[in-house]
Formats: structure tokens, C-alpha cells, sequence
């Protein structure tokens, strides 16, 4: 099956095998319609399953691989019924201990079993306890195969079990890799070579299925270079979108905000203290944005106390010797107070209620 690249996008959810309406209706929880949509739902972390560790070598709190044989199963009636299968690998020995399970689970878990199981060792009252770890049975012919790559664990959403997610993902995979061209790439050859970014369809390759030699720590942090170039690209169209959020708002119609300066004057002389240099620098800006025929867009940013309150005065002196009503706006009730306070003393001398 060949498929075009922007077909991902419009290949709905509904067309992978085993997706049905309701299953359809869960991931649109999560903003999922279409295949790429799957493609951009990324792990928030990763399982190391590439390996099987020595019940002897178990520690409390590890989520390992384990393989050993099945000794017994029983029913164990306590505050909490549960169902106890205990394995052994020959060196030691562990429990899988089950609270929800079924007559068909307790009774296809037979001794003599080979099982593969992957859960977080636990302390139990006898030995390690595995509770409720996924498992599989290893065929009478030789070991279970090992995973080939770190096993993703994604964010979810209620009915949607991570072995649900692992099998999307899979198919998603297997369209992308049978695209002509993968996934639509937006950043041009030079920007990619200049920054050393890696391709996007390989990024998202190796982000849901990573080689078991990644190096996890850094896909932990963040920082690992597949991650880096879908944050590069996330930048990017954020500043995109910015720029053109500017250009649209520069196409509005705002009156101009001028006057004789009489009031900011007056202001500026009674104050028991002298504006700095960033303050002036500020408030010219800001005046300049103010005489202009369109709205401002201006983020005044600055640690407390250092003088953002006056400049946001003066500018409300400018508005009103154009002939303007002011309205301030504080994101508390006690800062709303406060300003309000500040402004009384300042402006109620100048005649401004």
C-alpha cells in the first residue's frame, strides 16, 4: 500500500484495523481524527523490555522483564481476594499477583508454563511480587523474542490501555514508512543542515520506537535531538503565527492617543523621585505606539518594583489628554487595591478622578 504524504492527515482514525466508533470517540478526547494526528501523540517516557534480569538480581521499585517457569496458582482469601501465580527462573523465585482475574486467566496459568512478564518489583510478604504485570507465554519451542526497541508509554485517556496505544502507533508507523515521501516537511534543506536537524518522519520514528541503546536520560530531559528538532519546529510556527496574528491586528483601525503633555508633566514633577533611563525609554515607546493610527502591541516586562506602575500611569494620562476614558485591569483584588491607591495619590492632585 502506497500512500501520499499528505494522506496521513486525511486518513481518518476510523481506517486503522481495530479502530471502531468508540475507540474513535476516546482519541478525539484527546484532539486525535487522523493517522498524523497518532503520529504526533508522543511517549511521555519509555520501558526498557529489550532485556530479561535474573530473579536474583530483582530490586524494589525496577520495572523488568522477568521469564521463568510457573510452580503453582492459587486463591488467596484475605481483605482482598487475589490470584497468586508463583515463577521461578532456577536462581529465585517471584509472585504475580493478580486482584481482578477470571476462572479462564486462573486457568490457562498453569505450573509448567513458560511466561514472560514485565511489571515494577514490589516487596511482598514472602518474596518480590509483580501486581498485575502484563505477561506472555513462551512457546514450547524456544524463548519469547525480546523487544527490539524501548517500549513508549503514552499519555491516555479512560479505556485506552498503553498495549492499545503501542498497536496504533505500530500501524501509523508501518503507513509512514510506506509513504512516498513521509511526512510533510515544512523547514527548508538549509535551515535543517544549518541547525544539523534530523528529518521528520525519522524524528518521529525514533521518538515512538527508540533503539534500545538510546540514551534514555536525555529523551527523559527533553533534550535528545529528535525531540529537539519537533521543538525547533513547534518554534518556529508559534513565531509564524505570532507574526502573522501582528500582521492581522496591524490591519485594525485605532484612534490616535495625543495630547499637549500637560498632565504627564505635572505627574512627572511632583514625584519625589526621577524616572530612569529604561523608564524613559519605555514610556517614548510606548507614546510613539500610542500616536499611531492602529492598535498597540506592547508587553512591558520588569521585576518587582522597578517602576512598571508609573509608566502604566503616564500612559493613562496620555489616553486622557486625548480625550479618553482609562480602565486598569490587575489580575488580584489586592493588587487592583493597591493600584488604585497609587493612582489616587498621583492623579487626584492633577484632577483626575
Amino acid at each position: 500500500m502506497t500512500l501520499q504524504s499528505d494522506a496521513l492527515s486525511a486518513l481518518p482514525v476510523t481506517a486503522l484495523k481495530g479502530v471502531g466508533p468508540k475507540s474513535a470517540e476516546r482519541l478525539a478526547r484527546l484532539g486525535i481524527e487522523c493517522v498524523q494526528d497518532i503520529l504526533f501523540h508522543l511517549p511521555l517516557r519509555y520501558q526498557d523490555r529489550t532485556r530479561v534480569t535474573p530473579m536474583q538480581y530483582l530490586r524494589p521499585g525496577d520495572e523488568v522483564v522477568v521469564e521463568g517457569e510457573v510452580e503453582h496458582v492459587e486463591i488467596r482469601f484475605g481483605r482482598r481476594r487475589s490470584l497468586l501465580v508463583h515463577l521461578s527462573d532456577g536462581s529465585s523465585r517471584i509472585i504475580l499477583r493478580f486482584f481482578h482475574f477470571s476462572a479462564a486467566q486462573k486457568n490457562n496459568l498453569k505450573a509448567g508454563l513458560a511466561l514472560r512478564c514485565f511489571g515494577e518489583v514490589r516487596n511482598g510478604p514472602a518474596c518480590f511480587e509483580l501486581i498485575h504485570p502484563e505477561y506472555r507465554v513462551v512457546e514450547e519451542n524456544g524463548m519469547a523474542m525480546a523487544e527490539e526497541t524501548l517500549t513508549p508509554v503514552y499519555p491516555t485517556t479512560e479505556g485506552m490501555h498503553q498495549i492499545s496505544w503501542r498497536d496504533l502507533t505500530g500501524k501509523a508507523l508501518e503507513l509512514l514508512n510506506s509513504s512516498e515521501q513521509g511526512l510533510q516537511e515544512w523547514l527548508p534543506d538549509e535551515l535543517l543542515q544549518a541547525y544539523s536537524l534530523m528529518e521528520l518522519s525519522a524524528a518521529i520514528r525514533y521518538l515512538h520506537r527508540p533503539p534500545p541503546d538510546a540514551q534514555q536520560q536525555l529523551l527523559l530531559d527533553g533534550v535528545h535531538p529528535a525531540q529537539q528538532r519537533l521543538a525547533f519546529e513547534e518554534l518556529v510556527a508559534h513565531q509564524l503565527s505570532l507574526r502573522q496574528a501582528r500582521q492581522l491586528q496591524r490591519l485594525k483601525q485605532a484612534p490616535r492617543l495625543s495630547g499637549a503633555g500637560d498632565l504627564r508633566q505635572g505627574l512627572m514633577q511632583a514625584l519625589p523621585f526621577e524616572l530612569t533611563g529604561a523608564q524613559e525609554r519605555v514610556l517614548e515607546d510606548i507614546s510613539a505606539d500610542m500616536q499611531q493610527p492602529v492598535p498597540m502591541l506592547r508587553l512591558v516586562q520588569g521585576d518587582v518594583g522597578s517602576g512598571k506602575t508609573i509608566v502604566a500611569a503616564l500612559a493613562a494620562l496620555q489616553a486622557i489628554e486625548a480625550g479618553f476614558q482609562v480602565a486598569l485591569m490587575a489580575p488580584t483584588e489586592l493588587l487592583a487595591e493597591q493600584h488604585m491607591k497609587s493612582f489616587q495619590q498621583w492623579l487626584e492632585p492633577l484632577g483626575v478622578d
